[in-house]
């Protein structure tokens, strides 16, 4: 039983996650209409995640229980039939999918208490691709790693 444990770990530490999230992301663009925030003090500046920590431009977890959840959408179509994105529906030209899953990432910060609470939500990856893009107030913005 041991030997199945140790093959089965082993296995998995090959797997490689598609909806990919735990890395420094660069701001890139925006669509959309910016309400309140001013795109160019965003534009360029990074969003951060490892493990329960988070610092970035949108976002910022120290430690405090920070949770991770997903849900996947298997087309673009698919993924446009939620009402939450009918934003997307209408700049679909100037977002990059290639086909392929759609992660839409609900990441929430516990806080050290109740006022301390904070969700990011919704954050999209997609299967091999490094972009993502976040719905901030009227504007979707493009986040890109290396």
């Amino acid at each position: 039983m041991k030997k199945f444990y140790l093959l089965f770990f082993f296995l998995i530490s090959f797997y490689a996650n598609a909806n990919f999230v735990e890395t420094k992301w660069e701001v890139k663009e925006y669509f959309g209409e910016a309400w309140y925030a001013k795109p160019e003090s965003i534009i360029g500046k990074f969003q951060e995640f490892y493990k329960g920590y988070a610092k970035g431009v949108f976002y910022n977890c120290d430690y405090e229980g920070q949770s991770y959840t997903y849900t996947k959408y298997e087309s673009l179509e698919e993924f446009l039939e939620n009402k939450e994105f009918l934003l997307f529906s209408k700049y679909v030209g100037n977002i990059e999918i290639l086909g392929g899953n759609i992660y839409v990432h609900r990441i929430t910060c516990n806080g050290n208490n109740e006022l301390n609470r904070k969700v990011f939500y919704p954050f999209i990856t997609f299967d091999d691709l490094k972009i993502a893009y976040y719905l901030f107030e009227g504007a979707i913005y493009k986040l890109q790693y290396n």
